[in-house]
């Protein structure tokens, strides 16, 4: 009798605590602090001329920045919580997007050439994001792999199935 009572009175005091495990990063701790530096921001168009053909889908496929770039393997199976962009590549009939690239700066993979490997993440959702909300940046939790993907836009070095998916909000200044 008292067993069950226990039982759940252990379980809902451990959610918290679970819930505390997850950590929260940042873009530059995916990256070694051995690695040679490399590009993030986005390269700029400065021919003008070049601008339709970026913003084009059929325009030619923008060079990545780093392909193979170096990932740190401490972060593997960690829980963490991490802002960015979506970037779609599986969408449902019913318009949520459960398959993405998460980026960190609007655009990357789309409009620019795409960041360097180890500054995407390669996302799985069961529930996802409705297509219509992409213009905002989001906070993705959940286990992070250290594990090299192959994408129609980009190479990756992380991939991750999100545990939430939730808008990001500035905190209060």
């Amino acid at each position: 009798m008292f067993r069950p009572l226990l039982a759940s009175l252990l379980l809902t005091l451990a959610l918290p605590l679970a819930a505390a495990d997850v950590r929260e990063i940042t873009w530059s701790e995916l990256i070694p602090p051995d690695a040679p530096p490399q590009v993030i921001d986005p390269a700029p168009i400065h021919d003008l001329s070049q601008l339709a053909d970026a913003l084009a889908e059929s325009g030619p496929a923008a060079m990545q920045q780093s392909p193979a770039a170096p990932v740190v393997k401490e972060l593997n199976g960690q829980a963490v919580k991490l802002p960015g962009y979506i970037v779609p590549l599986d969408v449902t009939d019913e318009g949520r997007v459960v398959e993405f690239l998460l980026v960190p700066y609007f655009g990357a993979c789309i409009h620019v050439p795409p960041p360097p490997s180890n500054q995407i993440v390669h996302v799985t959702s069961e529930l996802g994001v409705l297509l219509d909300a992409l213009y905002q940046p989001f906070w993705v939790e959940g286990p992070l792999k250290v594990e090299h993907v192959s994408s129609e836009l980009a190479e990756v070095g992380y991939q991750m199935a999100a545990d939430k998916i939730y808008a990001y909000e500035l905190p209060d200044s």
